[in-house]
């Protein structure tokens, strides 16, 4: 090799040690200016059609808050199936990845992560009763600051209303059931407050238990003969199983009701409550305002006031229930 050879070859890897320096420092003056990639952690306590919708809604809000799965968001997304203990390793195993912030999806979810994390900012959805709960301060009302590390939103129903609703489904009906699992801290407060709407509408409620998501078909089977009508409330392990509960009454001709609308197409006949994909949306609104510096603590928690009334006619034809004019004419939706 030529010394101009060798000097030519010296000069064309020098040049190229240069510019691979140059594109080093390109690279990683982008990769600071790319935006931080924030780590969410989501939990719900089983997957059915209702928290389904929450966590849809939640993560659409954050896309259109610029907040993007693939972009600069991630999610870690759990599901308890229904077990306390596997929802309270949830909340320990967030801890110890230091997720930025935690989405928690209905009471027990919620109750297991807030007992767990006091650094993380948690912003919980389709919670019942919050101060029931312990999630939020003894003294806290909705619209009001927590102080805490926690916020979010509540999707407590109205129960007497929707009570009196369903009653003009079925006019003759004296005696109603429910089932729920007296485990479920929303499930206790929420009976409670059918036990009142049931004494101001002259109506007897039956009590059926379930305490896993095995039980629920026999706890139907088992309000057979007792009850004309039967009402879903926000109890997680029944609206899980809600198909069985469905079963039974259209082999039996119960009237079925639910409390949340994505139940309807599942064999209700109707419900009169709110749309879960915008519980899931509002909560994302404060989750966006603490990914961008507010405090948890500092955003008030509220409750979902939307309602709507869905009806779905085939269901009612199966339960043999007439569906009138006016109830029709009032719905907001109807399902064939």
């Amino acid at each position: 090799m030529t010394r101009r050879r060798l000097h030519h070859c010296v000069d064309r890897r020098q040049a190229c040690q240069a510019l691979a320096a140059t594109l080093a420092g390109a690279t990683l003056h982008v990769h600071a200016a790319d935006p931080r990639v924030v780590r969410i952690g989501v939990a719900k306590i089983v997957s059915h059609a209702a928290l389904d919708a929450v966590e849809k809604g939640f993560e659409a809000g954050l896309a259109s808050a610029g907040y993007k799965e693939g972009l600069n968001v991630t999610y870690d997304r759990q599901n308890a199936q229904g077990d306390m203990a596997r929802a309270e390793g949830i909340a320990r195993q967030f801890r110890s990845d230091r997720v930025q912030l935690i989405h928690a999806i209905a009471t027990p979810t919620a109750q297991a992560v807030v007992r767990q994390i006091t650094d993380i900012p948690v912003v919980f959805s389709a919670v019942t009763d919050p101060v029931a709960a312990r999630l939020v301060p003894a003294d806290s009302a909705p619209g009001s600051k927590t102080g805490t590390n926690v916020t979010g939103v509540s999707d407590q129903w109205p129960v007497l209303l929707q009570m009196e609703t369903y009653a003009r489904f079925v006019p003759r009906a004296r005696t109603w059931g429910t089932i729920y699992n007296p485990a479920e801290v929303n499930s206790v407060a929420h009976v409670g407050a059918m036990r009142q709407a049931a004494a101001r509408l002259g109506i007897t409620l039956v009590e059926a238990h379930a305490a896993s998501a095995d039980q629920v078909g026999p706890a139907a089977q088992s309000l057979v003969g007792r009850v004309q009508a039967i009402a879903i409330t926000a109890d997680n392990t029944s609206v899980n199983r809600f198909g069985d509960i469905a079963a039974v009454c259209n082999r039996h001709r119960i009237a079925l009701f639910a409390g949340d609308v994505d139940s309807v197409p599942r064999g209700a006949i109707a419900a009169y409550g709110m749309d879960y994909f915008l519980i899931g949306y509002a909560a994302s609104k404060k989750a966006a305002l603490i990914l961008k510096g507010t405090r948890a603590g500092n955003i008030p928690w509220g409750l979902m006031e939307k309602f709507s009334l869905v009806i779905n006619r085939r269901t009612a034809a199966m339960q043999g229930v007439e569906l009138t004019p006016e109830l029709l004419t009032k719905a907001d939706k109807v399902i064939d």
